[in-house]
């Protein structure tokens, strides 16, 4: 059902997280779906904002004000240029919607589970940061504990094996 999905997207800012998106514009996205970029702040909420925020995320940012860096400073999140140039692009060329949900302290485990739940989303995309299987273990896998707990279709993006590190 092309046009009217919600699709997911896990964003860190991370090479890893932008492969995902670029995934998911190139693959996933179509004229009318609703391309959601979900943020988890590792921070936690200054005291003066609100609290509301704190427990649900931030009001949906539609991509005119997500490329503001005024707006964006608000929100306590750096612009990336790269970012927002493959959102802008997507949202011309592909004709999608772009929201921003944004999500402060916590498990981002949890909260990327929550924003599925509350969005309501048809899938999830995220990025793979390529732990070996030692490091997985003792610091335990996003993208693993989304995969198994949410009640949507989740697709991780793996790192390229020609850029392996080793």
């Amino acid at each position: 059902m092309a046009g009217d999905r919600k699709i997911g997207v896990a964003m860190d800012f991370s090479p890893s997280s932008k492969r995902a998106l670029k995934w998911a514009i190139d693959n996933l996205a179509d004229k009318g779906d609703t391309l959601y970029i979900i943020h988890i702040n590792p921070n936690s909420l200054d005291e003066s904002r609100n609290a509301l925020w704190a427990k649900n995320g931030s009001p949906l940012i539609p991509l005119t004000e997500f490329r503001e860096p005024e707006v964006m400073k608000k929100y306590d999140v750096e612009t990336d240029i790269e970012v927002l140039d493959m959102l802008d692009t997507a949202s011309r060329q592909k004709e999608i919607h772009v929201i921003t949900k944004l999500y402060w302290g916590g498990d981002a485990r949890e909260k990327i589970l929550d924003a599925i739940e509350d969005l309501k989303l048809d899938s999830v995309v995220m990025g793979s940061r390529g732990l070996g299987t030692v490091q997985r273990i003792i610091l335990g896998s996003v993208s693993n504990y989304v995969m198994t707990h949410a009640p949507c279709p989740v697709t991780i993006v793996k790192e390229p094996s020609s850029s392996s590190k080793h």
